[in-house]
């Protein structure tokens, strides 16, 4: 029951990712393309979850909050580098 669960949330995510890869590429802004970048972050981090899942461990998990950090930390530094011009002040 589970494996069915998995595939069908695999499934929802993947529609989800190419949702969001056609707004990363037709985004009519500079801001429209950041979010759609962070919500792709968002899916790929949830990809991992449900893979982790699916093969009952727990290394998934670290990787996912390591996507978790590394998502964080890029889409500060995109929305500071558009308001500011720079990262690092």
């Amino acid at each position: 029951m589970i494996q069915t669960a998995c595939l069908v949330a695999i499934g929802a995510i993947a529609v989800s990712a190419l949702l969001n890869l056609y707004r990363l590429a037709k985004g009519p802004d500079v801001l429209d393309r950041i979010l759609a970048l962070d919500t792709l972050v968002i899916n790929t981090i949830g990809l991992v979850v449900v893979i982790g899942i699916w093969f009952g461990t727990t290394l998934y998990f670290e990787v996912a909050l390591l996507f978790v950090a590394v998502g964080f930390l890029t889409t500060i530094a995109f929305c500071k580098y558009l308001l500011r011009g720079n990262v690092i002040e």
